[in-house]
């Protein structure tokens, strides 16, 4: 059984492993920048220990990628390399308004999201549910190496003319403004900014998250509608005013619409 190191954090870490720890023998999870002289201590035990990357958000410097030279520490990372370098290609690929969701596998270098390709993929007909499309492109991503390990492809070089960046979310992107948007780009808002910044309204004075939403159809009446600068109308089912529990629209009404 293959061994392998794993780096990362998150939603798409956790839906890799889970993939992975099927295959491979997991020797050493990393998960902060102190865990990395443990790294380096396990690879020189272990020398045959393969490194596995999702998420790691940490700078891994040379002395540490020299180690697992010459294939490199694999790095399983949501977008269609050269697009989306960065920390949040799944959220900015939603924001983009994009219908199909990619994975890389790349060889981590040091400069961020630069490395070569190993492989691959795009998914289509994803639900847009931001940890449906995390769990799905890991899992893309971890099969694929639990099935190419023992024999890895030519590494192709990525087109840095062609690639786009993407910074972290913030807490100053939250607030909705659906008097200047479409209810498109208001609800992809809602869904990319899930788990956080959390998407932000004031419903009757009241600051809250909206945590579920979904766009109206035709003749459909919202229990707490979000009109929209299209004419559309986003209803939103569950929220969480600031400092309270989440709830559904019809509690908060009964709460907060005196």
């Amino acid at each position: 059984m293959n061994k392998i190191i794993f780096f990362g954090n998150g939603l798409l870490a956790d839906a890799a492993l889970k993939v992975l720890e099927q295959k491979f023998e997991v020797v050493f999870h990393a998960r902060t920048k102190e865990d990395l002289e443990k790294v380096k201590e396990i690879k020189k035990e272990i020398p045959e220990a393969h490194g596995v990357l999702a998420s790691f958000g940490v700078i891994i410097r040379e002395d540490v990628l020299d180690l697992f030279e010459p294939e490199g520490i694999l790095n399983i990372h949501p977008s269609l390399l050269p697009l989306y370098r960065g920390a949040s290609p799944i959220e900015s690929a939603i924001l983009a308004g994009d219908t199909d969701f990619s994975v890389s596998i790349m060889k981590l270098v040091k400069a961020m999201d630069a490395g070569p390709v190993y492989y691959q993929a795009t998914l289509s007909d994803l639900p847009l549910v931001k940890s449906e499309i995390y769990e799905a492109l890991a899992t893309a991503g971890a099969e694929w190496i639990c099935d190419n390990l023992d024999n890895l492809p030519t590494l192709k070089e990525q087109d840095g003319s062609k690639a786009t960046f993407c910074g972290k979310l913030d807490k100053s992107m939250s607030v909705l403004h659906p008097e200047t948007e479409s209810a498109e780009k208001i609800y992809r808002k809602i869904v990319a900014f899930q788990g956080f910044p959390k998407a932000k309204y004031a419903f009757y004075g009241k600051n809250c998250a909206i945590l579920e939403a979904h766009i109206c159809k035709s003749g459909e009446t919202a229990v707490l509608p979000l009109p929209c600068a299209d004419g559309q109308i986003i209803a939103v089912d569950r929220l969480q005013p600031d400092g309270k529990k989440p709830m559904d629209a019809k509690s908060f009404l009964n709460g907060y619409a005196k």
